[in-house]
């Protein structure tokens, strides 16, 4: 044995003597005992060794290896990129008043425990861990009452079968910042000192405990006084328990969680008899089930994500929700009361009558939100799905976000008495198929806004002389559809054409035929955050006809259609869903009409224009099972107006003809069904409505002529605040 006072008093050769003994003797290998008395400092150079901590002495190392340390009261122990490493018990004992410095990646290991802080009647130990490791096979770290431990970006491990990280006795104390603490069998165990009353207290910041085939935290033990312990994690604490239980509360005990802005995976199951507070702030989230837990507090965005039946006593909300797991899996919570404003996501089938159910056997208070997820399946029967009960209490439930979507209809939350039921006896049509029927209607005013460009071409061909040419045009149109026609929504479109026409080689002379091709994108956009796309390829022949002496013209269109639609829906509960599909059209347009030449240039063009559309729709549906059956698309459009305006020559030898133009107009067809899930709906954009319009076609040149045109439209049914058309034909 060797003694250190001060300046170290080696007595190398009792200690080689001592140390060669047992191996002399056969009986193996044995180290020294260093009792250091006052302060003393080893290095690398130091051969391994165990050591003894005099009341109020110091040891210090550096580099060094250490095979033990036993401290005594108030004595002082430093470990700097040090190794303590014992086989006989524990790694580093601290009796009362001691403190441990461990830092710069040192490390501690004790066949026992790791690092065993012990106290004296109220005076505890206490240990300072950062940027290190302590293990122990039985315990990582025993903390005593009155004693306490802090780390910072450390670990601690229990590495023996069944062991714990940390053990937490009575008034212990443990701060872990930025740490890591795993027991083969749980991560942390607190149980109550029997000789010493006090509460425990764990705070976790940024760190981690896991309990590799236990639970992450057990609170309690039936063979000793009830536990009292307050834990708190922030800043993105997590806990994991291999059972799937991060807090278990045993023997009468109680444990006070707060979780702020950290994210917990698990149960917690608290033992009757036993009690547990938990408290979520600040964006924290909980998933997992409770099990008699006393209360829950959500507040600051925070979640509690439900993966089973659960029970707690009261539940308090501010600005919190509670989600009921999985849309197939259909729970059940159990609450003594409710108080506070929250939300509640649950589910409900109105094919099966599953629901999620929450009941509240006390008193219930507050404004509450519920958002039912949406389905596309078709209830079988009219029925009302219960969802809530409360035994008492003024709580108020509604829909959050207005009606459920669920199969082609919406419906709303009822309450009667005590009770709220989701209820399908009426509703209206639902965002998807709103957005299904907005497609459906779409097509003959796409097709009829890529005629409006035609029309006006047709204008300009008859300033051409009858030359051969071609052209192009770029044009847009937005319409307002009422919900009157079946679904309110908003269309813009934009798109082009390209053409040919020349002099026909028969008739009477005055005939001009061409064939045309183009591409229209109409983008629409439906109520309750639904939206589509109706992309628009065309192919398609016209001619028209001028009689240069009466005036007389005619223009006659063909045009053959391919549309690609698709729907982006965004549902009720927030969930999206989308569809897309294929339809053609065809249509024909006929204008008859007469040009009146006036004097000084003026001239005047009553006329009217009969047009129709068929679209040969098809079986489509949404992505979440919602189905419409194909209804083909119908519309006759019948149009009487005039065009007032005057032919100006130009010095250069062109022309300028502005012109204005007023039309009534008038929808006949008002048949066009859709069904959505075998319920029919209307889309009837029948009936009447005015258009104006304004335009100038120009004469640059012998070979060039330009055509700008704007046009307003306005009926119950059908809004157009603006259509545009500009184009240039090239003559030769």
């Amino acid at each position: 044995m060797k003694t250190r006072l001060g300046m170290r008093t080696h007595l190398t050769a009792l200690a080689v003597a001592l140390a060669t003994l047992p191996v002399l003797l056969g009986t193996g290998k044995a180290h020294a005992l260093t009792i250091v008395v006052g302060d003393e400092a080893i290095g690398s150079t130091d051969l391994p060794d165990s050591y003894r901590l005099n009341s109020g002495a110091k040891l210090t190392a550096t580099g060094a290896q250490l095979l033990g340390v036993d401290m005594n009261s108030d004595s002082t122990l430093v470990l700097d990129n040090s190794a303590v490493s014992s086989t006989t018990s524990d790694g580093v004992a601290v009796a009362n008043g001691g403190q441990v410095i461990v830092g710069n990646n040192s490390t501690v290991f004790g066949i026992n425990q790791g690092l065993s802080l012990q106290r004296s009647g109220t005076h505890g130990s206490s240990a300072q861990v950062s940027d290190s490791r302590i293990e122990g096979v039985r315990v990582g770290v025993g903390i005593s009452a009155e004693s306490q431990l802090r780390l910072d970006n450390s670990e601690v491990v229990g590495s023996g079968a069944g062991s714990t990280a940390i053990r937490l006795v009575g008034s212990g104390q443990l701060d872990a910042s930025g740490s890591r603490m795993v027991g083969d069998r749980h991560g942390i165990q607190v149980y109550a000192d029997p000789t010493l009353a006090g509460g425990a207290r764990i705070d976790l910041d940024g760190s981690h405990v896991e309990g590799v085939t236990g639970s992450a935290i057990l609170v309690g033990n039936a063979a000793l006084p009830p536990t009292l312990v307050d834990i708190s994690l922030v800043n993105g604490s997590t806990l994991k328990g291999g059972d799937g239980v991060l807090l278990d509360v045993q023997g009468l005990s109680t444990a006070n969680m707060r979780v702020d802005a950290s994210h917990l995976v698990g149960d917690v199951r608290v033992e009757a008899g036993s009690s547990a507070n938990l408290d979520l702030d600040n964006n924290a989230s909980l998933t997992g089930k409770l099990d008699n837990v006393t209360s829950l507090a959500l507040a600051g965005a925070s979640q509690w994500h439900m993966t089973g039946d659960s029970t707690v006593g009261s539940l308090s909300l501010s600005d919190g929700s509670v989600h009921f797991g999985a849309a197939t899996d259909y729970q059940r919570l159990t609450l003594g009361g409710l108080s506070g404003n929250g939300t509640f996501f649950m589910d409900a089938d109105f094919v099966t009558g599953q629901t999620d159910f929450l009941d509240i056997t006390g008193v219930a208070e507050g404004d509450h939100s519920v958002l039912v997820g949406s389905s596309g399946s078709e209830p079988v029967t009219a029925n009302a799905l219960h969802l809530i009960h409360a035994a008492a209490g003024s709580a108020s439930f509604s829909l959050l976000g207005g009606p459920v979507d669920i199969g082609a209809f919406s419906y709303e939350l009822v309450q009667r008495g005590q009770d709220w039921f989701l209820d399908a006896s009426g509703g209206q049509a639902s965002t998807g198929t709103v957005a299904l029927m907005g497609l459906h209607s779409a097509m003959p005013t796409v097709w009829y806004g890529e005629l409006s460009s035609l029309r006006s071409r047709m204008g300009e061909l008859r300033l051409s002389e009858g030359n051969a040419g071609g052209w192009m045009r770029a044009y847009g149109n937005k319409y307002n559809v009422a919900a009157a026609a079946g679904a309110a929504y908003q269309q813009v479109q934009s798109g082009f054409s390209l053409g040919a026409d020349a002099p026909l080689p028969f008739g009477d002379g005055q005939w001009l035929g061409g064939v045309l091709a183009g591409y229209s994108r109409s983008g629409l956009n439906f109520e309750r955050n639904a939206s589509g796309d109706v992309d628009s390829y065309y192919l398609g022949a016209y001619a028209t006809w001028l009689d240069a002496d009466s005036g007389y013209y005619f223009d006659g269109v063909a045009k053959l259609n391919r549309f690609d639609n698709s729907a982006d829906v965004t549902l009720s509960d927030g969930t999206r869903t989308k569809g897309d599909y294929r339809a053609t059209g065809i249509g024909l347009s006929a204008e008859f009409g007469r040009h009146i030449a006036l004097q000084d240039g003026y001239f005047i063009e009553p006329f009217t224009q009969w047009s129709t559309v068929h679209v040969k729709d098809k079986d489509h549906k949404l992505d979440n099972g919602l189905k419409a059956e194909g209804r083909d698309v119908g519309s006759l459009l019948g149009k009487a107006g005039a065009t007032v305006g005057r032919t100006i020559q130009t010095d250069g030898g062109g022309t300028l003809q502005p012109y204005l133009r007023l039309a009534y107009v008038h929808e006949f067809a008002d048949g066009n069904q859709v069904k959505v899930n075998g319920h029919r709906f209307d889309n009837d954009l029948s009936g009447g409505r005015m258009e104006a319009g304004a335009g100038i076609a120009a004469t640059l040149s012998d070979r060039l002529q330009l055509h700008v045109d704007l046009d307003y439209g306005k009926g119950s049914k059908l809004e157009q605040p603006w259509g545009a058309n500009v184009g240039l034909r090239y003559s030769w």
